[in-house]
């Protein structure tokens, strides 16, 4: 009898434990959406809670309030996390995934406060977490463009580095330039300082902190300003090109290939372009 009831205790225990998986990792059930709902609500809330916790005038008046709240929210989210972890079917995959990193994180700074004060801003990471937005709304189709995107940000690393090899040099040798052209006198203390101006010159973010006052110098940075808007549209053409090409290769992949005279047809097609033989599909 007490095996028995050892089996069923078990059995509702596994049934319980299946049914918060749902909740707390689906979003195909009323329950499940309503859960990550009010936890992008709740994530936003918080995050209100930590920027206005850094304007002085509020913080001052309302210091106690804000800290209670962020530390309810602190709760919450550590509930939530032991919940997915209890929950989960791979609890070592959630951990190590990149949601489970976040939502780790996302709570970590509000018990490091207790040891070192200040650390609470480092909440706003939960901003992070809105991603889950993605789930709610049934936008997962976008992260597959956001893989093509990465996979041609990592194709393209090699031309990307050599051209910020280049960059780097350009920046080096015309700070240089401008530290012997200019001199201290005009603002220009020193290389690493004339390198910040080449840099925010190239970039044509132009601060106006320093500026040559030379003729010599003004000619030079006008030269480089040119440069930058033509140096700033190579790393979208690089990319550019690697989704071109990413996205030629998917549709190559669709093509169905007759068997009888090997012509590359339309993923669509159900006759060959060429011979006219019928195309036969896996479905």
């Amino acid at each position: 009898m007490s095996i028995k009831n050892h089996g069923y205790r078990f059995k509702f225990l596994s049934d319980i434990r299946h049914r918060l998986h749902i909740v707390i990792f689906g979003t195909d059930t009323r329950a499940g959406k309503l859960f990550d709902v009010v936890l992008l609500y709740a994530i936003l809330v918080s995050i209100i809670v930590v920027m206005l916790e850094s304007v002085k005038e509020i913080s001052e008046h309302y210091n106690t309030e804000l800290r209670l709240l962020e530390w309810v929210f602190t709760i919450i989210f550590t509930l939530e996390y032991v919940s997915r972890l209890l929950v989960a079917k791979q609890p070592g995959k959630y951990v190590t995934s990149f949601f489970g990193i976040i939502d780790l994180l996302a709570i970590i700074p509000s018990y490091l406060t207790i040891l070192l004060p200040g650390t609470q801003y480092l909440l706003i990471i939960r901003a992070i977490r809105l991603l889950r937005v993605f789930r709610v709304l049934k936008l997962t189709r976008y992260i597959g463009e956001s893989r093509v995107l990465g996979q041609a940000l990592w194709s393209s690393r090699q031309k990307i580095i050599v051209f910020l090899g280049a960059v780097t040099s350009v920046v080096i040798i015309s700070g240089t330039i401008m530290y012997v052209v200019e001199g201290a006198q005009n603002g220009f203390t020193s290389i690493p300082r004339s390198i910040y101006w080449a840099v925010v010159t190239l970039t044509t973010v132009g601060y106006g902190d320093i500026a040559p006052q030379t003729v010599i110098g003004q000619t030079f940075a006008m030269v480089l300003m040119l440069t930058g808007y033509a140096i700033i549209a190579v790393p979208t053409g690089i990319v550019t090109s690697e989704i071109t090409l990413i996205e030629r290769e998917k549709r190559q992949a669709l093509k169905q290939v007759c068997n009888h005279c090997g012509t590359e047809n339309e993923e669509d097609a159900n006759y060959c372009k060429s011979c006219g033989e019928e195309l036969i599909t896996d479905a």
